[in-house]
């Protein structure tokens, strides 16, 4: 199925930030706070989509009830 293929995508630092709109110091201090799912590959972070889109929603839930 494609959307396999779309949840499989692996991310840079920079197409995460873009992808949430953030500076890349913001996903930095993310990563360094593990407050972010990620892995490294050499010494280069890297992002799977899914675990993004995942970590997306549990922050939406957490903060629902501000």
């Amino acid at each position: 199925m494609s959307s396999t293929a779309d949840n499989a995508e692996i991310m840079t630092i920079r197409e995460v930030a873009e992808y949430l709109k953030v500076n890349e110091r913001t996903i930095y201090r993310l990563l360094s706070a593990k407050k972010m799912p990620a892995f490294k590959v050499g010494g280069s972070w890297r992002f799977r989509r899914s675990d993004i889109d995942g970590w997306i929603a549990s922050q939406s839930e957490g903060g629902a009830g501000e």
